[in-house]
């Protein structure tokens, strides 16, 4: 949101389940919609940032699709079950979208020759984290939190 911002001066508006009220969203201007169906009626970009599973499974479908305008792209680094691919693939043949740019797919590795056949999406592998710098500083984040737990201190990345 940040770089979509302040490199490209877009406005941003997001759904999220939750109330966001904070500094980041404020020097943004961000405004947090009531519905993910608003954010898809409203962007002309929407890019998904949402855990996979149960809970957001086909999350886009093909009726959510439909709400998106004809010149519109969907752009998932999510994950590959958070989008209904084969009612995706069907909305960018027809064209009721602009576009897509995908780094996830429903059976990751395999990518559906529909999905290679569009000119109207980009596909690239999930490897956004497979840089040796990356790899070092999540290596380093490990020992950092170990060191921590072992010395009796708060562990800085603590997740439950």
């Amino acid at each position: 949101a940040r770089r979509a911002h302040f490199g490209f001066g877009m406005k941003i508006v997001f759904f999220n389940r939750s109330p966001v009220d904070d500094e980041e969203t404020r020097a943004m201007s961000a405004v947090q919609m009531q519905t993910l169906e608003g954010v898809l009626a409203a962007s002309d970009f929407v890019s998904l940032h949402c855990p996979g599973g149960a809970e957001n499974r086909h999350l886009i479908d093909a009726r959510s699709l439909r709400l998106m305008k004809d010149s519109a792209f969907l752009i998932n680094t999510a994950r590959g079950d958070v989008v209904d691919q084969d009612a995706l693939i069907g909305a960018l043949q027809r064209r009721e979208i602009a576009g897509a740019g995908l780094d996830v797919f429903a059976e990751e590795p395999a990518v559906p020759e529909a999905l290679k056949q569009l000119e109207n999406v980009v596909l690239l592998p999930h490897l956004g984290s497979a840089t040796e710098e990356t790899r070092v500083a999540m290596g380093m984040k490990v020992v950092e939190n170990l060191t921590a737990f072992f010395e009796g201190r708060p562990v800085p990345d603590r997740v439950a």
